[in-house]
């Protein structure tokens, strides 16, 4: 998971790792990244054709982010259901983005959407 730049410009680091560690996960490694364009650009490489992708990167660029891994049975799934869905504004009360985030970039966190991205994610901020 990723505290997007937004969450962090609102102070909101303590509160999401508190719920996410609420709902049984642990965290095992974090850090506080400031991505330049060109690594922000690496890791959404992925959505590199869509018209989103420059506006997204200027976001995750636009103060530091926090990356970190967590661990629980099924986390994958798990976090992804517990954060709500992409669009904040259809996110509801008392999921992450719907508690914190604004719409559907500034949605106050990153979840990985599956076993193999996960795995590619962790090894892009956390080496192998």
């Amino acid at each position: 998971m990723i505290v997007k730049p937004d969450a962090v410009g609102k102070n909101a680091i303590g509160q999401i790792i508190a719920r996410v560690e609420g709902e049984g996960f642990v965290v095992r490694q974090l850090q506080m990244v400031q991505l330049s364009a060109e690594r922000a650009g690496q890791f959404y490489h992925v959505h590199h054709d869509k018209p989103f992708y420059g506006e997204l990167v200027e976001f995750m660029t636009s103060g530091p982010a926090v990356p970190m891994v967590l661990e629980r049975d099924n986390a994958v799934a798990h976090l992804r259901d517990f954060i709500g869905p992409t669009n904040s504004n259809e996110a509801p009360a008392g999921t992450i983005r719907g508690d914190f985030g604004t719409d559907v970039q500034c949605n106050a966190v990153h979840a990985s959407d599956s076993l193999e991205n996960a795995a590619i994610e962790i090894a892009f901020y956390f080496g192998e």
